[in-house]
């Protein structure tokens, strides 16, 4: 089976013949399949079922015709191996049974067994290895985004606790963070020794940082890992992603020197602009938000060929959302996207090369 490398192409800012497309929870509730699935078992119980959740992975690719994939799991999923009790709760998020308040907390976690408790998870990617002619996308949460729900016990939309254990207890604070960038490390790499393709560290919610606060609590972890995984030799030709969430477009600048190869962007922030504060050496990923899919056909359509005609601009470019699907969103328009993102960029690119 030849395998599309037109994503992996991009990440490394190399030529490609139309834009590699994939979505951000494309494995997932927007899909009737999919919510028949979940009638019957929880998020958690299809992680834990291999042969089940490879198939929801590749769900999208055959019905969407995207150029990626990415693995149905969830971020809090290797938290359970350094013995965080949480659940999953429906119109909730995940909920922490044991939320960390004390350093005495954090000295209690345990280092990730990756093979002894997370060991469904790499058999479900040794499946999709098989299985797949797309790159297989893994993922993990980033140390401040898994914090924010371990500190607050739950989803937050101030994020009261996390922030007063980073200005008050800072020593507390940078505990967790190693602990958690240890668990990252060694989760996304036993990923690629298992068969993926790219991975993408997901810090959905630290655009509530400032740049300061962002630049001094969080990214020295985040620069650590990137690091530490640069360096490893399995890892030489891995696509390495960061997405800083939602209003993140004020921390671009901080991540200069990253070592990742990948930046994604939320809509708040041009393509154009997003390059300009990234600066050099980085493809970008991104940006339409997710909620344009409610439009008519015709204005998805004229969202999208901005983004791209921005996108085509300079190598390295992923079209993606700005975040992930939402369930309300409509299987035909994304499989409708696709389509038109491919063509649309392929004649674009195809008049680009003609003129040059």
């Amino acid at each position: 089976m030849s395998m599309n490398d037109r994503f992996i192409r991009a990440c490394y800012g190399q030529e490609v013949d139309r834009l590699p497309v994939w979505y951000m929870r494309q494995a997932g509730r927007y899909d009737p399949e999919y919510r028949k699935i979940k009638e019957k078992y929880s998020l958690l119980e299809i992680c834990r079922r291999p042969e089940l959740a490879a198939e929801v992975t590749l769900m999208p690719v055959r019905k969407l015709g995207v150029d990626a994939a990415i693995l149905y799991s969830d971020i809090m999923n290797p938290v359970a191996s350094l013995g965080i009790d949480f659940d999953i709760v429906k119109d909730v998020g995940p909920v922490i049974d044991n939320p960390i308040r004390s350093l005495a907390d954090v000295e209690r976690l345990r280092p990730i067994d990756v093979e002894g408790d997370l060991g469904h998870v790499l058999e479900t990617i040794r499946i999709l290895d098989h299985e797949l002619n797309v790159p297989l996308i893994t993922f993990a949460g980033a140390p401040f985004t898994i914090a924010s729900y371990l500190i607050e016990g739950r989803p937050s939309k101030n994020y009261i606790r996390t922030k007063t254990m980073m200005y008050s207890e800072p020593k507390t604070w940078f505990a967790l963070m190693d602990k958690l960038g240890d668990m990252v490390i060694a989760y996304l790499r036993a990923h690629v020794q298992n068969g993926g393709k790219a991975f993408q560290v997901f810090d959905s919610w630290v655009g509530a940082l400032s740049p300061d606060d962002f630049s001094h609590y969080v990214l020295p972890t985040i620069t650590r890992i990137f690091d530490e995984l640069s360096a490893m030799p399995e890892m030489a030709h891995v696509p390495k992603i960061y997405f800083p969430g939602v209003s993140s477009g004020e921390l671009l600048p901080t991540l200069r020197g990253l070592k990742a190869n990948v930046v994604g962007l939320d809509w708040r922030v041009s393509i154009t602009e997003g390059r300009r504060r990234l600066g050099p050496g980085y493809a970008v990923q991104g940006n339409l938000d997710p909620f344009v899919l409610t439009a008519p056909q015709d204005q998805i359509h004229a969202r999208a060929a901005k983004i791209i005609d921005e996108g085509i601009r300079e190598p390295g470019f992923i079209f993606n959302l700005g975040h992930g699907l939402f369930p309300e969103a409509s299987l035909d328009k994304l499989r409708e996207l696709t389509g038109y993102v491919h063509e649309y960029s392929a004649q674009a690119l195809s008049r680009m090369t003609s003129q040059s």
